[in-house]
């Protein structure tokens, strides 16, 4: 990626800035269980992990053959909205991610399939909301949530900027599949080693935030 190329880094936010897997997951995976389909954490996060709350009732339905009670989703969503303000922390390196992407001069969006009330708890609890204000994008806004790339789509347009000037930082195979419908270049965050399912889907992969200046100025072309 050469510097004329770069003009803007788009960051997903859970798993990338936000620590919330965690803390959702079991969530997600006690309201299910209380639906009769015996979930856990682990397997939470397996099935649903980069998806929209609106994902789940279809698969929720199609296993235990029935329709989920009416209303479930925007329970279940309000239930996430205070659980993420009380609970969920930074991804480390975070904020030096965000501030360092803007020393280069380099703008950034976020993209994410979770709702804007989602969000806004997110970077209240951890203190990255003045950072992050009027650049945030939600797949509510699109048509289709990831793995489609209509919501990165929609955060290089907001910048005026054409998708392969675009570099997206993800953790998860339906982001980085949507980076990569978009036409972007992606990297990988796997804090817990080699991903093969995030690389087969087209990310380049790192441990942490903390490689991610040095990306950046080989793509800029300057010294870090």
């Amino acid at each position: 990626m050469t510097r004329q190329k770069l003009r803007l880094v788009i960051f997903d936010c859970d798993g990338v800035l936000i620590d919330s897997e965690g803390p959702a997951n079991r969530l997600v995976a006690a309201e299910i269980t209380a639906l009769g389909w015996p979930m856990s954490e682990a397997e939470s996060r397996a099935l649903f992990i980069g998806r929209r709350l609106s994902d789940i009732p279809a698969v929720v339905e199609t296993r235990l053959g029935r329709p989920v009670p009416t209303g479930w989703i925007p329970q279940l969503r309000d239930k996430m909205i205070t659980m993420l303000a009380a609970e969920v922390e930074p991804i480390a390196g975070a904020r030096e991610a965000l501030l360092g992407t803007a020393t280069l001069g380099v703008p950034f969006r976020i993209a994410s399939n979770s709702s804007h009330e989602e969000m806004a708890v997110k970077f209240e609890r951890t203190g990255l909301t003045s950072l992050v204000a009027g650049r945030l994008h939600s797949a509510r806004d699109v048509a289709h949530g990831k793995p489609a790339p209509d919501v990165f789509l929609a955060a290089a347009a907001a910048e005026g900027v054409a998708p392969e000037a675009c570099l997206v930082i993800e953790d998860s195979v339906p982001g980085a599949t949507a980076a990569r419908a978009a036409g972007m270049a992606c990297i990988g965050l796997a804090p817990h080693g080699d991903d093969p399912d995030l690389r087969a889907a087209g990310a380049v992969l790192i441990r942490s935030l903390a490689e991610l200046p040095a990306i950046l100025h080989a793509a800029l072309g300057t010294a870090s």
